[in-house]
């Protein structure tokens, strides 16, 4: 009667867990973010990610990269690592138990007892068990902290996906404005052949200069070198999509038109406090908070005394059949084991369970500052972009007008070859600026909603 109650005593003493309790630092949360006029609770976060992007090719991408993405199956598999390390240390709470069997045939020397011994057989089966009883919770802290760096790995393949899909998005709007300015570069440089054309044939008349023919070859030859770079661009950009989404290198298929992109006005950001729960590398920075607080927690309890239960219980006998009859035999026991002496050890052990829990701290307050920091640069570019874009395109129309009243006044006599060409070249880096201009704004979208942790890992359901 006195082996199980020794065993239930010491079952309710380990209740008993010393080391500190997980308590978050407390966080200053602004009311909202920089550049949210109307701070309202809703949030473009709260929209599915192929709500925002309507081009259906552009959604296949994403869809296969989170399929089949390198980084996306290097973090699950980390998730599977994890875990099964959570599982391992939470095994520890439990009783540890193993079997054994022997046999052995052996013939003693005749010589040795002056007579012959028969040949000798034994059997030995046994079951062994050893329990450490987790009085000052040490061991349920190492669980605890497995499990902290478990849920971690999991927020952080969440990041990776975020991560990974938003690289997407954004290389594919880049290979669309690489698209538009190729596009614009063979125009212009058509554009810059029929005015070489117009000159050379004019010389040929002599109603030009060669000035003039010189000058309109040197702008088509500077816009034709545009064309190959462009064209190197487009296909670094497609290899890179490839890699991205897990393919060997070759072309990506294209949906609408850079200008067709679809761009909601208003991007609501939201609550700042809703952040805090939403961003994948928020969690992944408190779940490490929790876990370094309980690996100091298992410091403090490793100056506590260990007390283990040990026992077995077999058979030893010349038959199988006795084993458990006259030969059965068993044993139990328990043992304590206490620090006295270790040099520092244990205090410089906990010291540095200490220092990392406050770099686990400062690294948490560091996410959430940079984090309200990225949703407010985005949100600001993106709404400054707009009025760029807008007045880029007034001056590409501009621009364009300017090229046919030039050519006009050039046919009709009235400017000179300086007026056409100038139209011309200013035309061209405007169109290229505002492509640029266009791109900037589907990316800064894309940052926003990754900034403020948006559903791309939702399932995607039919449009």
């Amino acid at each position: 009667m006195r082996t199980p109650t020794l065993i239930l005593v010491c079952a309710l003493a380990s209740a008993c867990v010393v080391g500190p309790k997980h308590k978050m630092p407390d966080i200053s949360v602004p009311d909202a973010f920089r550049g949210d006029q109307k701070a309202a609770a809703t949030s473009l976060a709260d929209q599915s990610w192929w709500g925002i992007l309507h081009d259906d090719e552009l959604r296949s991408l994403i869809d296969e990269a989170i399929r089949s993405g390198y980084d996306v199956q290097l973090a699950a598999w980390r998730v599977e690592e994890a875990r099964a390390n959570a599982g391992i240390a939470g095994s520890e709470l439990y009783p540890q138990l193993s079997a054994s069997a022997g046999y052995s045939n052996s013939q003693p020397s005749q010589y040795e007892f002056g007579a012959p011994i028969p040949v000798l057989k034994n059997y030995d089966v046994r079951v062994n068990a050893s329990w450490e009883i987790d009085l000052w919770g040490r061991v349920r802290h190492l669980r605890e902290a497995a499990l902290a760096q478990y849920l971690a790995t999991d927020a952080a393949r969440r990041g990776v996906q975020l991560t990974l899909v938003s690289e997407v998005a954004s290389a594919y709007f880049e290979l669309r404005a690489l698209d538009l300015q190729l596009e614009i570069a063979q125009r212009t440089a058509e554009a810059f052949k029929k005015t070489h054309d117009l000159f050379n044939r004019r010389l040929e008349a002599g109603l030009a200069s060669s000035l003039e023919t010189a000058s309109a070859a040197a702008s088509l030859a500077t816009t034709n070198s545009t064309i190959p770079d462009f064209e190197r661009q487009i296909a670094e950009k497609e290899n890179l999509i490839c890699f991205l989404v897990g393919r060997n290198p070759g072309e990506i298929h294209r949906g609408a038109a850079l200008v067709d992109q679809l761009l909601p006005p208003d991007v609501p950001a939201g609550l700042p406090s809703d952040l805090l729960r939403r961003r994948p590398d928020l969690a992944e920075a408190e779940q490490q908070l929790v876990a370094a607080n309980a690996e100091v927690g298992v410091t403090v309890a490793d100056y506590f005394p260990r007390i283990s239960l040990t026992g077995f219980f077999g058979g030893v006998g010349p038959q199988v059949s006795g084993l458990f009859d006259t030969g059965k035999t068993w044993s139990i026991g328990a043992g304590l084991v206490t620090p006295i002496f270790q040099g520092g050890r244990l205090k410089n052990q906990h010291r540095a369970a200490v220092a990392r829990w406050e770099q686990a701290r400062v690294h948490y307050e560091q996410s959430v500052s940079n984090a309200f920091s990225e949703v407010s640069t985005a949100l600001v570019a993106y709404q400054k972009l707009a009025g760029v874009e807008k007045e880029q395109a007034d001056a590409v129309e501009n621009y364009r007008d300017a090229v046919d009243r030039s050519n006009s006044r050039y046919l009709s006599g009235l400017s000179d070859y300086l007026e056409v060409l100038q139209a011309q070249r200013q035309l061209f880096p405007a169109e290229n600026a505002l492509a640029r201009t266009r791109f900037d704004r589907l990316s800064t979208l894309v940052q926003l909603y990754r900034a403020l942790g948006g559903g791309w890992l939702e399932p995607q359901h039919a449009s």
